[in-house]
């Protein structure tokens, strides 16, 4: 599922938040939004994932222009095709790790009522096996980190939306969950991150980059926001081009 910012632009009480953004994040490939803090990437993340409405522009899921669609409709785009990993993985800690991941339980007590078996292959794959009856709460960072990466590989989603996801972990944690996204999109998900990290970067397969001022000259406002493929990786090469 591929998705598109077509002009996209937002502004804030007067002030350019996003000046005009133009990329395509593709199936089956990594594309991070990077740039000084204040430039707009989760804010520009916002306007991808459907959660914020631009001032001006387009957002395109697959060639479908988004901007008619109603609330009813973008929750059935979150609900059936999209995932979201925040900054503070958004997981319920008094709750299981199997519901985190679910969503899903029993009336009476905290076992999971779900796919046990997509369950598990999505701890499994996350390295939170045979913890879903675990209380979130006993989780590290990090491990809530995966833990939300494990919803969205539950879910099957096809797109994911991650927020600066390795700010507060450690090298081995960092790393574990670059590797996570990186299989997810080797598996065919759209997977969309705005981060400072260069560990991050340096996984990615696009590069989109934010400034905190709008160039002024013609041809700079060209080469604003401008997508480019890391030295290391060929766009050609991505998976889904």
């Amino acid at each position: 599922m591929d998705i598109t910012a077509d002009d996209v632009t937002v502004v804030i009480d007067g002030q350019q938040v996003v000046a005009p953004a133009r990329l395509t994040c593709r199936a089956g490939s990594v594309t991070v939004l990077i740039g000084p803090s204040g430039s707009g990437k989760t804010t520009l993340l916002n306007c991808l994932g459907l959660l914020q409405v631009p001032t001006r522009g387009r957002v395109l899921v697959d060639d479908t222009d988004t901007s008619g669609w109603g609330s009813a409709h973008r929750r059935r785009f979150w609900r059936d095709h999209a995932a979201f990993v925040l900054q503070d993985a958004g997981v319920m800690d008094e709750e299981s790790v199997g519901f985190n991941v679910t969503m899903r339980s029993t009336i009476v007590g905290n076992r999971t009522r779900a796919d046990l078996p997509r369950l598990h292959a999505a701890l499994r794959a996350t390295g939170l096996e045979g913890r879903d009856t675990e209380p979130a709460a006993h989780l590290s960072g990090g491990e809530k980190q995966r833990l939300a990466v494990a919803r969205a590989i539950y879910k099957q989603a096809q797109v994911v939306y991650v927020d600066e996801p390795t700010a507060s972990l450690d090298d081995a944690n960092r790393h574990a969950v670059i590797d996570l996204f990186t299989a997810l999109a080797r598996g065919g998900c759209t997977v969309i991150v705005a981060t400072h990290d260069a560990a991050v970067m340096g996984a990615a397969d696009t590069r989109y980059e934010l400034h905190l001022e709008p160039r002024c000259a013609a041809s700079d406002h060209e080469d604003d926001g401008a997508a480019t493929s890391p030295p290391s990786t060929s766009a050609a090469a991505a998976p889904g081009r």
